[in-house]
């Protein structure tokens, strides 16, 4: 099962906590806006980020 899957759906953050040039956390591949909004959001919401994480993970790792 994957993190996007699960219920309550997890944080990506991985305690690698650094903004990169690119405005992406290097260790969750999100953005400041995204890890701000995480602890009050619902799982649709959390959902979309992982999503979005999966596409920045296929372009920048292929």
């Amino acid at each position: 099962m994957t993190p996007e899957d699960m219920r309550p759906v997890p944080s990506p953050c991985i305690n690698v906590c650094q903004m990169g040039e690119d405005g992406l956390c290097t260790g969750c591949l999100r953005t400041i806006d995204e890890i701000v909004a995480w602890g009050s959001a619902n799982d649709e919401y959390k959902r979309g980020v992982w999503a979005e994480i999966r596409r920045r993970e296929e372009r920048l790792f292929k």
